[in-house]
């Protein structure tokens, strides 16, 4: 009842704002099949009135005049959007399409993306409106066509679109046949710049959008004060990453820009409605909302000018909220403006709010289907708009100079360029050439210290970057307690005696998606994620996600320029050993390890200055994530002077020259990867000397750069030929590889080094449980007494050369290798 009067009063207004605006009432009339609800016309009728008030004046068009191009544009948008989907030719005097103008194999994903057309109108409509240009962000990557097609239609396009599209026949023509076509051009690779995602050519596009949900995580974290964000979403990803609720307790007005996250409410997935159409859909969501500390804003989603209200009003709310916390009568959290757009899925074509709308509305091919032609050309005559009218509209849209704003494809967050002005030096620690020698004199310490050091110290001489952190937990036992002094825990409501505060910048909740992502938006600053290793699984998405955009715009010419960002994997797999199996997984490292190495960099620090060194040119690179694979123990000795930790980041690798035994003459060469594979390395290494083996030891720092490359970008990424010559000689064909990984791995990643059966690898091989450090590497069968057994091997000798009896005993079990082997058990 209620409702019924709510209705009935915004109809007697509507009907009012007409009769006192004939220009208002023909706008209200509306355009094809975009009309505009009483409601959407009293809030548009309304906003005039507060555009006026603020003095407004935008890019100085006229207001009803640019709804009205808002509405063909729109039109005009959904129109191109069906035709991407189904036809192969194009023409812009609205002729009925014969057989031949149908694709033989339609594609597409039209329902979605129709019902983003108006959405991404309104944007561009409130950035006429305001002077603005607002990044965006489209969290359903899969609804590009909307976004692609309005561009073309405003001239809003790349370089890469702009050289094969226009306005014409024959220019839309060539883009609805490059949409899905699948061909290969001269050079090998894809041809046209179209994708079925978000990509690199999507003029303004950030993320591709393939991994449902993580813009829902992001958008909060990505703009700088001053910067404006409108995030598109989905009720669908609603039901992905969890995390998208906590967003009000992040936004802060003083590091913050404004965001507008607008979720297009259609109902449905693929097969069946959305878990939350079967909940209660948008008034269950709205008190969800508000439970979670949003400020929900339902409107038409079917509607542009509902859209452009929406961003306005949404802004002007959170901006009262900041004001309100600048004077004192506020506090944090804000209500979040939330907008809830609700339409049919695939409004505005046949087929809407129907299964069938999400990729084929027509049920059946209008190539080879007389009635899904007619049905085609029966939809779309609905969306035709006369070729003048078109460009009229789109004319208003173009006037991005008389508000002295940049276009759509060149906003702030699209062109990140973010330098460190200073790098200080490294806290290294003294390493002597004869303590190294002897085990008994090794000082120690633990190198997530020294990243701990470092980064802060990086923080403090370039204090205009905006810092984040990703911290799922264990921050301080992490070893990252300078880190947490200075930038605190995120939270509303300080507790006392406890490193938190309301502008703290380390973002932590028990989620790894959510906090990674916190890192990952702040493009514009510096961040660092870390988590235990077995747990950097859950972040692979969204890692490879970035991964991904990161490589593709590497290879369109454009590479990124934010600061790349360490992924620390630290309470790893041969440190966890108390915590069961569950926390012994180095699966992260290996996932990271498959991407591309010159995006995707896998480190293995091995000692302290290894670590520092590592840090001290991180943030010197943009566009790479940077794994670090770090031992947080402080029993990790000191072995790596600051010289050798320098050259190992420059090589990528290291033999050891104060370890092995007539390197020179070598008959083996023993390969760690990994802080405590390297010290089972050396122990074996002392063993061997003893016998006396001729024998060299290696350690790999960053893995992927000795890897045969598989791109033009790896190759120049790789080390040099000189220094894969000087660790590993030709002539010496015993290789033993000993990893924190699966050896399986890493013998596959280092194929170019693999000299066949005279190649071993070992390394964590999926054995586990509640177990010492020790007992963990005896498990896997990778402890120093295994190595000297495979090399033994390698070197056609008996293992009663290289080993004592009790040692081989307890390698064949037939004897505990508690006292023997494995020296750290409890009393």
């Amino acid at each position: 009842m209620k409702e019924e009067r709510v209705a009935h009063h915004e109809a007697e207004r509507a009907a009012h704002y007409r009769r006192e605006d004939p220009v208002f009432a023909r706008w209200a009339e509306g355009y094809g099949v975009i009309q505009h609800s009483d409601e959407t016309q009293v809030q548009i009728y309304e906003l005039t009135r507060s555009l006026s008030d603020r003095g407004m004046a935008g890019d100085t068009v006229a207001f009803y005049d640019l709804l009205m191009g808002l509405d063909r544009l729109t039109s005009a948008g959904l129109w191109l959007v069906v035709h991407q989907t189904y036809a192969q030719n194009v023409y812009l005097d609205g002729r009925v399409l014969d057989t031949e103008d149908f694709k033989g194999r339609p594609e597409g994903h039209t329902g979605g993306s129709l019902n983003m057309v108006p959405a991404y109108a309104g944007y561009l409509g409130a950035n006429v409106v305001t002077g603005c240009t607002r990044a965006w962000l489209m969290g359903q990557g899969h609804c590009v066509a909307a976004v692609d097609s309005l561009n073309l239609l405003v001239g809003n396009m790349t370089e890469a679109h702009a050289a094969r599209y226009s306005v014409t026949d024959e220019g839309l023509t060539r883009y609805v046949r490059d949409f899905y076509s699948y061909r290969l051009g001269e050079d090998g690779q894809q041809d046209s710049p179209l994708g079925s995602h978000v990509n690199v050519h999507t003029a303004g596009g950030l993320a591709e959008g393939g991994y449902l949900g993580f813009a829902e995580l992001q958008y909060v974290h990505m703009p700088l004060p001053d910067e404006r964000l409108v995030a598109f979403l989905s009720d669908g990803a609603f039901e992905e990453q969890r995390g998208s609720d906590w967003a009000p307790r992040w936004w802060r007005a003083e590091d913050s820009g404004l965001v507008t996250p607008i979720m297009i409410k259609n109902g449905r997935r693929i097969d069946q409605r959305t878990t939350m159409s079967q909940q209660g859909g948008a008034s269950w969501f709205a008190d969800h909302l508000r439970l979670n500390g949003f400020d929900p804003i339902v409107f038409d989603g079917r509607d542009p000018a509902a859209f452009l209200w929406a961003i306005v009003d949404m802004e002007r709310r959170l901006e009262s909220a900041a004001e309100a916390i600048k004077d004192g009568t506020g506090r944090y959290p804000v209500s979040l403006p939330y907008g809830i757009a609700i339409a049919p899925k695939g409004a505005g074509f046949l087929g809407e709010g129907t299964n069938l709308a999400h990729n084929l509305p027509l049920m059946a091919n209008p190539r080879i289907d007389n009635r899904a032609a007619d049905l085609f050309n029966e939809g779309v005559r609905r969306l035709w708009v006369p070729p003048a009218d078109l460009a009229g509209a789109v004319a208003l849209f173009q006037r991005h100079e008389t508000s002295g704003r940049v276009r759509e494809r060149d906003h702030a967050l699209a062109h990140r360029d973010v330098q460190v002005a200073t790098i200080p030096d490294p806290p290294f620690r003294p390493v002597s050439q004869e303590s190294r020698l002897s085990p008994d004199q090794w000082t120690t310490a633990s190198p997530m210290t020294a990243i701990d050091r470092l980064f802060v110290a990086i923080l403090e001489a370039n204090p205009d970057l905006r810092p984040r952190v990703g911290n799922p937990d264990e921050m301080l036992s992490n070893r990252l307690v300078s880190t947490l002094g200075r930038l605190k825990f995120r939270v509303t409501d300080p507790e006392p005696a406890v490193p938190e505060s309301v502008d703290g910048a380390v973002i932590t909740a028990l989620n790894e998606e959510a906090v990674v992502s916190a890192a990952l938006a702040n493009k514009g600053g510096i961040n660092l994620v870390h988590t235990y290793e077995a747990f950097g699984s859950k972040m692979h998405g969204a890692m490879r996600q970035e991964i991904i955009f990161a490589n593709h715009c590497l290879e369109a010419g454009r590479p990124q320029q934010w600061l790349s960002m360490p992924l620390i994997l630290t309470s790893h797999t041969w440190e966890n050993g108390k915590n069961e199996q569950s926390h012994q997984d180095p699966s992260m490292a290996e996932a990271m390890l498959g991407e591309p190495s010159h995006v995707s960099r896998v480190l293995f620090p091995p000692d302290f200055n290894g670590a520092a060194a590592v840090m001290e040119q991180l943030y010197r690179t943009h566009g790479q994530i940077w794994t670090l694979v770090v031992p947080k123990a402080d029993v990790i000795p000191d072995l790596f002077t600051p010289e050798e930790a320098r050259r190992l980041v420059i090589d990528g690798g290291l033999r050891l020259e104060w370890a092995g035994h007539q390197r020179e003459q070598a008959r083996l060469i023993l390969v760690a990867v990994g802080a405590y594979q390297l010290l089972d390395v050396l122990k074996a290494s002392r063993r061997l000397a003893e016998r006396p083996i001729a024998h060299a030891v290696v350690y790999l720092l960053e893995p992927g750069r000795f890897r045969a490359p598989r791109s033009i970008s790896e190759q120049a990424h790789q080390t040099s030929s000189d220094v894969i010559a000087r660790l590993f000689p030709t002539k010496v064909a015993p290789r033993l590889f000993v990893t924190h990984t699966r050896p399986e791995m890493v013998l596959g990643l280092l194929g170019s080094l693999h000299t066949g059966s005279a190649t071993v690898g070992l390394g964590y091989s999926n054995h586990g449980g509640t177990l010492s450090t020790h007992g963990m590497a005896f498990v896997n069968r990778c402890s120093w007494p295994h190595c000297l057994r495979a090399a033994a091997r390698l070197l056609h000798l008996s293992d009663a050369e290289l080993l004592s009896e009790d040692e081989r005993r307890a390698l064949d079990g037939k004897l505990s290798p508690h006292g023997v082997i494995v020296m750290d058990v409890a009393a």
